[in-house]
């Protein structure tokens, strides 16, 4: 049987990379989307070869209707048809207030996290639906449902529309043989926090799980990875939660 192919954007960091490293183990081979690094996501791609996959690189901003097309295009002409989607490029912007917030860092977090989860998606649906197979995952956040208050409330109401997209395109999607799922992940140890401004959040907030412990990236690759397999083969339109107990 051909290797599965899966689209994964921003995975050249984080939970991202490891989502990339634990498909190709799981023996996908792998496309992988990132925005700047380049040097991070060979890194990645390097990764994924030693552990028998093949694998490419494209930068892509998900934003930009071009680059996502252009992103599937390479992935079908270089590696063959796309069998899975993983859509978790994301940013959050700084925290703080929305009262606070510039406009400028709300519309990027709305054009990066829902409209390019709908644009990524929308293309998948388009390749997918001909061959009658196919899997999406879309990495959503805790935070969806906690409203993030006094951090950043933009970013829960885009992973909002995330669960949203997920509902309702796993039931569009159905009859055409198509899954599509979710992972909400809680407090997870990523170079996002320092992005964001405050990189020792890990540490400050996990005293409030019930874990009392912020996770591994690679935990919330295995989530998804079993979304994509065929061991959730009944499993479409669900959002599990990674988040420790919170």
């Amino acid at each position: 049987m051909a290797r599965p192919l899966t689209v994964v954007t921003g995975g050249s960091r984080g939970i991202g990379a490891a989502t990339c490293l634990r498909l190709a183990a799981d023996g996908h081979d792998v496309v992988v989307g990132y925005v700047r690094d380049a040097t991070a996501a060979e890194s990645v791609a390097a990764g994924v070869r030693e552990a028998g996959g093949r694998a490419l690189t494209v930068r892509v901003d998900t934003s930009v209707e071009e680059d996502v097309e252009r992103l599937f295009d390479l992935a079908e002409d270089r590696l063959g048809p796309v069998t899975g989607l993983v859509n978790n490029a994301a940013v959050t912007g700084p925290l703080g207030r929305l009262a606070d917030a510039d406009t400028a860092d709300l519309r990027r977090v709305l054009d990066v996290n829902l409209l390019g989860t709908l644009l990524c998606a929308r293309r998948a649906a388009r390749l997918m639906t001909p061959r009658g197979s196919g899997a999406i995952v879309n990495v959503s956040s805790g935070a969806a449902t906690l409203g993030s208050p006094g951090e950043y409330v933009h970013y829960a109401a885009s992973k909002a529309g995330v669960d949203a997209l997920t509902v309702g395109l796993s039931k569009e999607l159905g009859p055409d043989g198509i899954r599509v799922n979710a992972v909400a992940p809680g407090l997870v140890e990523t170079e996002m926090h320092t992005a964001m401004g405050d990189p020792d959040r890990p540490r400050r907030m996990a005293p409030g799980i019930p874990l009392r412990r912020s996770a591994r990236p690679e935990e919330i690759a295995a989530a998804i990875a079993w979304l994509l397999s065929p061991d959730a083969s009944y499993t479409t339109g669900t959002v599990l939660r990674v988040a420790g107990g919170r």
